[in-house]
């Protein structure tokens, strides 16, 4: 029994206006053109964006779930896993840590909230009371208990990756000491993940729509005048990101053997379906699926994929340096060096603190601002028109993030097809989604 692709004779090339991206930017465009037009109609659409999340959500579980328990088992070589989670993490550990630097260090040269002298007392605090209650919930102790499920059960219906990823994982090493009388197990797994992967291609199809609601409820609910009243906040939020992904990521990924632009453009579909969205979430399973086409072993993908979810968050970490600096510079307050330090750990650990948590990134902002009393957390106000416009940017950089990571971990672990990730980045990008690999028994 073998699994091999699926071959695409020539003759079966799509035009451009058959592929999955295509109708993706023509869902966003005319998104963005409802919401501006006719605001109110945009507005009301939001069910699209958040049924499309949801359905989702939906098929997470159980591609994480097949996907790191066939590794495991399929290796058989625990030691492996165990070298591959700590490189993960030491990976993970150092370019989060560098992510919250470069945002504190171009919040200090842009200086976004300058000239603002915002008086704290003038703003809605309670626009933000919510937020602030969920941060206390996002703590690194709340984070360490939320990993561990009720039951075995509950992992796949609580909505949370690490629950999911921790029973794969010890379900995985069960199978792999069992061995051979688990092989049955393994097989069926195996060919249930066939059907998962087909039921993935299905719901991806119905991207164009989910990207067309939030796109139209985003710019319908605050509209694209709203960027202009924080423009220098989210220009340099943009431009930030753009450099950790072309300039920080593309030199690791230059040195690890491949071209950042050639990854984006590979992943420029699931790219598209990100920026809709506003959802990493959106594009993972999607992800999993294309690290593997694109030679990076399946054990690798399966750990690192669904871990940097949680812990590789590098455009959250931008954000939530940039705009702390930039309320505080906004509320006219100077913070000193060891203020700023503080400030720097605590976001370290908040960040993870706040993992699978919707908007964590608002969230994890207001966790970190209360270890600095002078910088109010009602000033998180001030960039709450705005911050679903950079929830789409943060998305984005936690994406390519993690897609950077899996490439890079893969070839650490020596388990990187070199020659299929150059087939696959430098060939013209397939339908997607594509047909997932089907089983034929040989002859």
């Amino acid at each position: 029994m073998a699994l091999i692709a699926t071959p695409t004779a020539p003759a079966t090339r799509q035009r451009f206006w058959q592929r999955l991206y295509f109708w993706v930017v023509v869902g966003i465009v005319g998104g963005i053109a409802v919401g501006h037009f006719a605001p109110e109609f945009g507005a009301g659409l939001k069910p699209l964006g958040d049924g499309f999340i949801a359905l989702v959500k939906m098929i997470i579980p159980p591609v994480i779930f097949l996907t790191v328990v066939t590794g495991i088992a399929g290796s058989r070589q625990l030691a492996s896993l165990g070298r591959v989670v700590v490189k993960a993490f030491a990976y993970f550990l150092f370019f989060s840590t560098l992510a919250l630097v470069v945002g504190l260090v171009v919040a200090h040269v842009v200086q976004p909230g300058a000239g603002m002298n915002v008086d704290p007392v003038t703003l809605n605090a309670a626009e933000v009371h919510g937020f602030e209650e969920k941060a206390h919930a996002s703590t690194l102790t709340g984070f360490l208990l939320s990993i561990i499920p009720t039951t075995l059960v509950s992992a796949f219906t609580s909505g949370s990756i690490l629950q999911v990823l921790f029973v794969a994982i010890l379900f995985g090493v069960s199978l792999a000491l069992v061995g051979e009388p688990a092989r049955a197990v393994t097989d069926l797994l195996e060919r249930l993940g066939l059907v998962v992967f087909r039921l993935v291609t299905i719901v991806m199809w119905a991207a164009p729509v989910g990207a067309f609601g939030a796109m139209a409820f985003t710019v319908g609910r605050y509209g694209l005048g709203t960027l202009q009243s924080l423009g220098t906040l989210v220009a340099s939020f943009y431009f930030t990101s753009a450099f950790f992904v072309l300039v920080i990521l593309g030199a690791v990924a230059a040195l690890n053997g491949f071209s950042i632009l050639k990854l984006i453009r590979y992943l420029k579909a699931e790219l598209l379906l990100v920026l809709g969205t506003s959802s990493s979430e959106a594009a993972l399973p999607a992800l999993i699926e294309k690290m593997q086409r694109a030679g990076c072993d399946k054990e690798v993908v399966g750990v690192v994929v669904p871990t940097g979810y949680s812990f590789n968050l590098d455009g959250t970490n931008i954000y939530m340096t940039l705009a702390a600096l930039f309320i505080a510079q906004a509320t006219g307050v100077e913070l000193t060096l060891g203020e700023q330090l503080a400030l720097l750990g605590v976001a370290m650990l908040s960040s993870k603190g706040a993992a699978g948590v919707t908007g964590s990134g608002f969230i994890t902002l207001a966790a970190t601002l209360a270890i600095v009393p002078q910088v109010p957390i009602a000033g998180m106000a001030l960039i709450l028109g705005v911050d679903r416009f950079m929830s789409e940017c943060r998305s984005l950089t936690n994406f390519m993030g993690n897609a950077v990571a899996t490439v890079v971990v893969a070839r650490w672990e020596g388990k990187l097809d070199r020659d299929q990730l150059r087939r696959a980045l430098d060939s013209a990008p397939a339908p997607f989604p594509a047909a997932p690999p089907v089983e034929t028994d040989p002859d």
